[in-house]
């Protein structure tokens, strides 16, 4: 089982998170303010952080920060914030998620089991590395793909749109945070660079391309149950 810590001085935001983390089968510590954080991290490992950004005694940022020198621990910032300073002095602090409030409780749940599963990953690098979907093989460690023992040839943005959407499987994800995860914030295009790499894509996977779900007026997602 999972172990979150949530942290938040709003004692209505922690119990909302609780009852859906909870839902999900996750164990759920709750800790008010950024100095309580640091502490029971001293303490106690968690897999999991979720911290709000604007607290007393200790901002968010300066306890990620504080605990970051110590553990290695996956972070999803909480913050009434969407400007894209705030995003990047995060990212910066290494930050593995960026939800702007008022958000989904089930959006939420659904972005803290993709960072678990992306941290799973980087710490199983032999075991997880190797993905395979039917006849559909991906090497993530050697960016290499293969359709049906056939390797695929695919531009160097296919491969990362692939993967992004691979290690990110079953969660839906935006034109928008397709084209922040895989082109950059400093990319000038719009969401049709997206649809026109999909296709692309779609193409390069042949019959497996049925993975590779569109979201009308939203986006993507990845589902090998599709």
């Amino acid at each position: 089982m999972y172990r979150l810590l949530v942290v938040d001085d709003e004692a209505n935001i922690r119990n909302v998170v609780r009852e859906y983390a909870e839902f999900e089968e996750y164990e759920v510590t709750e800790a008010e303010n950024g100095m309580e954080a640091v502490a029971l991290c001293r303490e106690q490992d968690f897999d999991l952080i979720i911290m709000d950004v604007m607290m007393p005694r200790l901002d968010g940022f300066s306890a990620c920060k504080e605990i970051k020198k110590r553990k290695n621990v996956p972070v999803i910032m909480l913050s009434a914030r969407g400007e894209e300073y705030d995003k990047l002095f995060g990212f910066e602090l290494g930050i593995d998620d960026y939800v702007v409030k008022p958000f989904s409780p089930k959006e939420l749940m659904a972005r803290v089991k993709a960072v678990l599963n992306r941290h799973h990953t980087a710490a199983n690098p032999v075991s997880d590395q190797q993905l395979q979907f039917e006849g559909l093989e991906i090497d993530l460690a050697g960016r290499e793909v293969y359709v049906d023992g056939q390797r695929a040839t695919m531009t160097p943005k296919e491969y990362d749109l692939l993967f992004y959407l691979v290690k990110n499987k079953g969660l839906a994800l935006s034109r928008d945070k397709l084209l922040e995860a895989v082109w950059g914030y400093d990319f000038f295009g719009d969401d049709r660079t997206v649809d026109t790499h999909i296709k692309m894509l779609r193409g390069s996977l042949g019959v497996y391309r049925k993975f590779i779900v569109t979201l009308r007026g939203m986006g993507y997602k990845f589902d090998p149950d599709a």
